[in-house]
């Protein structure tokens, strides 16, 4: 028995890495059915590389260069939109795939019909693609306490406290897009799909490293600092108007739940949760401007245990107490 699978890749002015990729895709132990590749008009020579790949490839490349630049969150749309497969595996244009990835996503969805998407670890690897010696979950602390619980069930509550899902491990089954799209063009595409899909039902985690994900200067978005003194100061440089942003992005979560509840199998849950996090973050984005005055509030929701259900524990405390 087997599932079709669709590779959706943004590309975006990416020839440094882009034969890399393709190539660790067209090796794979078990190829793809089709993979579909959105360009969002690269003015370097990706869409050239795209079209010589496109000829030589052992499965149906389709490729479209857009006429407007749409983003990354859009372009990833636009691309998922265009899957026929039962499974779309995410591809970005600068990693490079282990050869029994696809293979290894495979056996998730085919070992239950529950899983509605499953994501992996990776090694990290430089800009010159040398190994950094660290993989991807430890890199933004999705500890084995965390990923446990993720595993258990409780993916919806892992996810609120902050996104651990990257979309370049990430694949689901393709007849779920329609109730995560439309994506705001404001959001990150794996953050939103990743949390409505945690409402759908199952969602697998694959322990072992699938992929090598570059870290460079050059993505979207960066990785999170592990050190505690370098978190503290990313932590210092965000302000008040940080939560009010997030209570935003959440709140349009929380919308898409509501309109179409009947369709999210863990759809009253996930509000329920959802409204906790907004009532936290309203509460941090509240607090007063002297020192003193917030002890109380904090206080609050610590012995709620607020800070660990909906934030990043002791380092949101600090900052809420020293920092803001």
């Amino acid at each position: 028995m087997s599932l079709s699978i669709s590779v959706a890749m943004c590309t975006f002015n990416g020839e440094r890495f882009l034969r890399a990729q393709l190539d660790s895709i067209a090796t794979q132990d078990r190829l793809p059915d089709e993979l579909v590749i959105c360009d969002d008009g690269s003015s370097d020579g990706s869409a050239e590389i795209v079209r010589e790949f496109a000829q030589r490839a052992a499965f149906p490349t389709r490729f479209v260069v857009n006429d407007k630049n749409l983003g990354s969150t859009k372009n990833f749309e636009q691309a998922i939109s265009l899957c026929q497969g039962a499974i779309v595996a995410l591809a970005d244009q600068d990693d490079v795939w282990y050869r029994h990835k696809l293979g290894r996503i495979e056996e998730a969805f085919l070992h239950s019909s529950a899983t509605v998407a499953a994501f992996s670890d990776a090694h990290l690897i430089d800009y010159d693609s040398r190994l950094l010696g660290s993989r991807l979950w430890s890199s933004f602390s999705f500890d084995l306490r965390k990923q446990r619980r993720f595993a258990n069930g409780h993916a919806l509550n892992v996810l609120l406290r902050h996104p651990v899902v990257t979309g370049a491990t990430m694949a689901f089954r393709r007849n779920l897009f329609d109730l995560v799209s439309p994506i705001p063009s404001d959001d990150i595409h794996d953050r939103w799909i990743s949390f409505l899909l945690a409402a759908c039902g199952q969602f697998d985690l694959i322990a072992d490293p699938l992929m090598q994900y570059r870290r460079h200067q050059g993505q979207q978005a960066g990785l999170p600092p592990t050190v505690l003194g370098a978190r503290m100061a990313h932590a210092r440089s965000r302000g008040g108007g940080s939560y009010l942003e997030e209570i935003r992005r959440v709140r349009k979560i929380r919308e898409r739940l509501e309109r179409r509840r009947s369709d999210f199998q863990n759809a009253e849950y996930a509000l329920e949760e959802i409204n906790g996090k907004i009532c936290h973050l309203e509460h941090r984005a509240r607090l007063p401007r002297t020192k003193i005055a917030r002890i109380p509030k904090v206080l609050r929701e610590i012995l709620n245990l607020h800070y660990w259900r909906y934030s990043g524990g002791w380092i949101s405390i600090g900052k809420d107490l020293l920092i803001r």
